[in-house]
């Protein structure tokens, strides 16, 4: 879990990429905070899943949404790799020998594109990752550490943000998502869901992946916040069987 004071700080920065906007906090104003935050030129953020066709969500200019399209179609680079191993992926020069021989299409590709560092920082939420945030220099570039704690911190609300986004896209009110919470404890916020979700493998039986489609899955038919039916979980008020529809304990309000 990143540090309280840094989370505060890289959601403030995001905030206001968003007011500049006039729109509710989305992925595309981490991309573009992170790329004002860090020494980098641009980001970009792909879905991706090892069930169903990843797609690139939005990036902030033409080399990133190269990059992210290059690596989904030929299926290799950085991002595929955090993806795949579940770990950020630092590539401080395109041109060492040693990532020709690793991304041999890629590496050649993504300098053309005008890109010579790569960093994949995989979206996770325990064993869920549901895509992968991409930034690119167009010079050799190393990241501090502090640079890098921020990048992960960056990665982390664009995690929370895309689960989010899923509820959203199926049609059920986000009242208000993130943006009308202040932000307020983002790490309890991740840590409760990833609990409930461990919760539910028990009951129901099934792998992690599949627990997490159930919980979203109900709070997509009942209309409510993900977040607020994992609590519902965590605190035993909702329990879920494999045979029967889930039961709650007290009256849903």
């Amino acid at each position: 879990m990143r540090s309280d004071s840094r989370s505060a700080r890289i959601q403030v920065l995001v905030a206001e990429q968003a007011a500049r906007r006039g729109a509710r906090v989305g992925v595309l104003d981490v991309c573009t905070a992170a790329v004002a935050a860090l020494p980098v030129g641009g980001a970009g953020i792909s879905a991706m899943s090892t069930t169903t066709a990843s797609h690139p969500l939005c990036s902030t200019d033409t080399i990133s949404e190269q990059l992210e399209e290059l690596q989904l179609t030929l299926g290799e680079g950085p991002c595929v790799d955090a993806f795949t191993h579940g770990s950020a992926v630092l590539t401080p020069d395109l041109l060492t020998g040693r990532l020709q021989d690793r991304w041999p299409v890629f590496a050649d590709a993504a300098l053309e594109a005008g890109a010579r560092a790569v960093f994949a920082l995989p979206l996770q939420m325990g064993a869920i990752s549901p895509g992968v945030l991409d930034l690119y220099a167009d010079v050799p570039t190393v990241l501090s550490t502090e640079e890098l704690a921020d990048a992960l911190a960056f990665a982390d609300l664009a995690t929370l943000l895309l689960l989010d986004a899923r509820i959203a896209e199926t049609g059920a009110p986000v009242d208000g998502a993130l943006l009308d919470r202040g932000f307020e404890d983002l790490g309890g916020y991740r840590a409760e869901i990833d609990q409930a979700t461990g919760i539910l493998t028990v009951q129901l039986g099934v792998g992690i992946d599949e627990a997490f489609v159930r919980l979203r899955a109900y709070a997509c038919i009942r209309g409510r916040r993900l977040a607020d039916v994992a609590a519902d979980v965590v605190a035993h008020r909702l329990r879920f069987s494999p045979d029967a529809e889930p039961t709650r304990t007290d009256e849903e309000t």
